[in-house]
């Protein structure tokens, strides 16, 4: 998994790509994650059209980013999740997560 991030105004934008499964990536996001709620940057769109795959770990990496984000009074959304939507409906996390069939979509869900 690499993931890459940025700034669209006031919304983080965290671009994932390839296989979601764990390690040191995990760890690197979730303080990527951290370092903006920091900087009161709390509106996040998680990017996940670039992912090939992803594993329990990987959508436990989801779950503790939603929950860290709404914690500390932001809002998380996943944008793309075509790759995934399958493991999010079996595990009815699809009901959980905010998600949009575009990055675009999903940021302008914040205005």
């Amino acid at each position: 998994m690499k993931f890459v991030d940025r700034l669209e105004g006031e919304i983080v934008i965290l671009e994932v790509s390839g296989k979601i499964m764990g390690g040191e990536e995990t760890t690197m996001f979730h303080g990527k994650i951290h370092e903006y709620i920091n900087q009161n940057k709390k509106n996040i769109v998680v990017d996940l059209a670039k992912v090939d795959w992803m594993n329990s770990v990987g959508l436990g990496m989801l779950i503790s980013a939603l929950t860290t984000v709404k914690n500390s009074g932001g809002r998380l959304v996943l944008a793309n999740i075509d790759k995934i939507e399958s493991i999010l409906t079996i595990t009815r996390l699809i009901s959980v997560f905010e998600h949009f069939d575009s990055r675009e979509a999903a940021i302008k869900s914040y205005s």
